[in-house]
């Protein structure tokens, strides 16, 4: 059967960059002194996941990138096992009235829809919150899906990357409220980056992006803003990233998958250290 073409965006509204934050008044305070000025902070919007037309999914996030997000969620969450099995994408987007969110309308193979409706997991997730209304406890502890073991990424290529982490997230440098996902090649340099509120969101929009690219995972690796909790490395073996580099500290469960799904996994990664906390390929 022949490829199927890349999922066609249909939206003539678009949300752009500046949706993300919004400016309101406020008093900053200091000893002896109070000062009246303006500062930006982030939107933080509904976004519904609609798939062949029955929502599946409403999960708070920015209102940007929103196609690399739904494309994202989809593979990571397993609703689609390649990006082949989504034919189109929509926004349904008022600018006008954030509030009410976002609606990202998806087209996807029959047989997922299908699949999908067996699964009868609907749920509205908090910012940041992978497993809200997951229905069982069997579903939420997932087998990770196993990755192509790559050798550990050097110590400077990790330093590089996270000393221009900052500079690259002009969202969180307006408003210090948005993770960063960021993808770097083996030398450490940061060629994309998605952010969002929540940092699985910006995770989903980073490897939505990546995936919509067609990126070479194994010649690369996941920096996230954020620990290194389970659904992180559950979303990125799932997607076929090799590596994920987190600033902070991993989960027990997260070491754990990432054994088994043979994922390099570096933690605490500041400017000058970092812990290796699982190496796939031995020396």
């Amino acid at each position: 059967m022949a490829a199927r073409p890349e999922p066609h965006m249909t939206d003539s509204k678009h949300p752009c960059r500046e949706d993300s934050v919004c400016a309101v008044p406020v008093q900053r305070c200091r000893p002896g002194e109070d000062e009246l000025a303006e500062d930006l902070i982030a939107q933080e919007v509904p976004v519904a996941l609609v798939y062949n037309g029955i929502s599946h999914v409403v999960m708070m996030a920015s209102p940007l990138d929103l196609e690399d997000f739904a494309v994202g969620f989809s593979l990571s969450e397993g609703i689609v096992e390649q990006i082949g099995e989504i034919y189109d994408i929509s926004l349904d987007y008022d600018p006008a009235n954030l509030v009410l969110g976002v609606a990202v309308n998806l087209t996807i193979a029959a047989q997922r829809q299908m699949e999908l409706k067996r699964r009868r997991r609907n749920l509205t997730g908090r910012t940041g919150c992978g497993l809200c209304g997951t229905e069982s406890l069997q579903d939420a502890v997932r087998p990770v899906s196993p990755v192509t073991p790559q050798p550990l990424v050097g110590g400077e290529a990790v330093e590089q990357a996270v000393a221009t982490l900052v500079e690259n997230q002009p969202l969180q440098a307006m408003t210090g409220a948005f993770h960063g996902a960021a993808w770097c090649d083996l030398q450490g340099n940061i060629l994309q980056l998605r952010e969002d509120v929540g940092r699985h969101n910006a995770l989903d929009k980073l490897l939505g992006h990546l995936r919509r690219s067609h990126v070479d995972l194994a010649q690369g690796f996941v920096l996230v803003s954020s620990r290194a909790s389970y659904e992180m490395v559950y979303k990125s073996s799932r997607c076929g990233a090799a590596t994920l580099v987190a600033v902070s500290a991993p989960t027990a469960l997260a070491l754990k998958q990432a054994r088994e799904a043979g994922l390099n996994l570096i933690g605490f990664a500041r400017p000058g250290r970092h812990v290796v906390y699982h190496r796939a390929i031995e020396e």
